[in-house]
């Protein structure tokens, strides 16, 4: 009598999302195997057969990361009739999830350009991001909201670059009142 094959008994999407978790807290550096099965729920040889290797894991992990967060801040952006009020809700979201650990600027801090494939993920996010970001601040700029002497990249550069100090200093334990704060100075230095 033949064998059959064993069928997974798990969501790989639930078991890529509890990677995500983990990569967040600890960076590819810190996370062991171990923490990966633990969190995933799934058997060591399950997770090299259905993800490969650690780095096939974390680099998967952070392309659906990068896709949602990117996602939620489009989603922001053009969420609200006025782009600054669009702008200004992207930002709000940052401050108020700024707690959580965020895998883009872990692994870009982790392994800056030093891996092509997943520069490649950062710059396609990024990518798309840019786009959505400019084409909002130009339309505030249209209608006097944002400073047209400023040039529109520059002001999504000033922009993202907000983003990712109040990403830092709440991790670094800054308090809600002044990740606050650097999310309405940063709306301040664009007006």
């Amino acid at each position: 009598m033949a064998s059959m094959a064993r069928i997974k008994e798990f969501d790989s999407d639930k078991a890529l999302d509890a990677a995500v978790g983990v990569f967040r807290e600890h960076g590819f550096e810190g996370t062991s195997t171990e923490m990966l099965v633990q969190a995933m729920k799934i058997g060591r040889q399950s997770l090299y057969d259905t993800f490969g290797d650690k780095w096939a894991l974390y680099r998967l992990a952070v392309q659906r990361y990068a896709s949602e967060e990117t996602d939620a801040h489009i989603a922001m952006l053009r969420g609200k009739p006025r782009a600054i009020d669009g702008i200004a809700a992207m930002i709000n979201r940052v401050v108020a999830t700024a707690n959580q650990a965020c895998l883009g600027i872990n692994s870009i801090c982790e392994f800056g350009q030093s891996r092509p494939d997943l520069a490649e993920v950062h710059r396609a996010a990024d990518h798309r991001l840019r786009h959505a970001a400019s084409e909002r601040v130009r339309q505030a700029q249209e209608t006097g909201d944002v400073d047209n002497s400023l040039a529109a990249d520059a002001v999504v550069d000033f922009l993202f670059a907000s983003i990712t100090g109040i990403r830092v200093a709440a991790r670094g334990g800054a308090g809600r009142n002044q990740l606050a704060s650097l999310g309405q100075l940063a709306l301040r230095a664009i007006v």
